[in-house]
């Protein structure tokens, strides 16, 4: 039976999963591709194979064209809007495939909407960052009757490499998963942190971390966040791999669900208070991997360029008076002005650098509460 695909979405791993599925799923049919901003939808159909793809700028009208319907948004107030102009229509027959990290309470209401309309449900949470989904390296979790997971089976392969497999249980599970899932990667970047500032500070240095990291890490998350953090390119991004924002809301999910069980998930609370220094002085640009900033400004990090320029001072004078007499002094200190000028160059960098409020977390406008000591 040949079937319409919509899929309503296009955040870094909706990008991925239109590829994806246009390249590797052997549609019969178009895929209809709808996004809030239109622009970014037409962007991404025409950087994919010619006729393979759709723009609908109706959601409703596409929703209406679709026979199965994918949906990956930013958060529950947007995944919430998009199924109440789903049921607005008939529905029935139609499946539906919420793959958005949402809150369980959030993903058992809209499920109910659409089944009392008459149609399927399955919640499908992806794991993996954009750049496995990409490669179609990701985790696919399926919840939801067997019997609809069934009519997605011929595109599971082109989403992902890897899937959880809770047919037949209730759909919160599945985003309860997701949610305490993204918590092992959240506190894994505050623990990161914490230890690459307290390296740099005890005077071991980053540099050993990092090979013990590789080391003992490799071909984990842990190597890739490191080098976001230890290189800037958390900051030097255009569109944050991971935006603070959602990060946040994640946490929030994460520590309702733990607060529900009667317990806590305390390096989350402090990681998701990192997140509110970075949101504070970056705004929605921010990146999770920020947290680094956040951990160094609390440190003190920035003071130790002071140190070093001190230290530099020093050893520059004695090897000035402690050169040697003759035709080489010239030469001696000649190559000392040189090297002394390219290290203070470099501390120039690395002190404008940390003026970067997504390194250097600037302090002078946070609003009471937001100092931590």
């Amino acid at each position: 039976m040949s079937r319409t695909l919509l899929w309503i979405g296009l955040g870094n791993i909706g990008r991925g999963m239109c590829r994806n599925l246009v390249e590797q799923a052997q549609l019969d049919k178009p895929l209809l591709i709808h996004n809030r901003t239109v622009k970014r939808a037409t962007d991404l159909c025409q950087s994919l194979p010619k006729g393979k793809s759709d723009v609908a700028e109706s959601l409703a009208d596409a929703i209406d064209k679709a026979d199965i319907i994918f949906s990956c948004i930013a958060d529950d107030k947007a995944v919430e809007e998009v199924f109440a102009v789903a049921t607005n229509g008939d529905i029935k027959g139609k499946v539906f495939v919420e793959c958005s990290t949402i809150a369980p309470e959030t993903t058992d209401a809209v499920a109910k909407s659409v089944l009392e309309k008459g149609a399927e449900f399955i919640c499908a949470p992806i794991f993996g960052s954009p750049a496995m989904v990409a490669a179609g390296n990701a985790t696919l979790v399926l919840a939801g009757p067997e019997s609809s997971i069934k009519k997605i089976r011929p595109y599971v392969d082109a989403m992902a490499a890897r899937e959880i497999n809770m047919a037949d249980e209730p759909y919160r599970k599945a985003s309860t998963l997701k949610v305490l899932g993204n918590t092992v990667i959240l506190g894994m970047v505050e623990q990161l942190a914490e230890t690459y500032v307290a390296a740099e500070k005890s005077g071991l240095g980053t540099g050993y971390v990092k090979q013990f990291v590789e080391a003992m890490f490799g071909g984990s998350p842990y190597p890739a966040y490191t080098n976001r953090m230890l290189e800037g390119d958390y900051y030097k991004r255009d569109e944050p791999l991971f935006a603070v924002d959602l990060a946040r809301k994640d946490a929030r999910h994460a520590m309702a669900i733990a607060k529900a069980a009667g317990t806590r998930l305390q390096n989350i609370e402090t990681a998701d208070k990192h997140l509110e220094i970075v949101k504070a002085h970056v705004g929605p640009s921010g990146d999770m991997a920020g947290i680094y900033g956040a951990v160094r400004k609390e440190a003190g990090l920035k003071y130790s360029i002071f140190v070093g320029l001190v230290i530099v001072a020093a050893m520059a004078a004695a090897a000035w008076f402690l050169s040697p007499k003759g035709e080489n002094q010239i030469i001696w200190r000649s190559s000392l002005l040189l090297a002394l000028a390219c290290c203070y160059l470099m501390w120039a960098i690395t002190f404008l650098a940390q003026l970067n409020p997504l390194i250097e977390p600037r302090r002078s406008d946070i609003r009471p509460g937001f100092e931590h000591h």
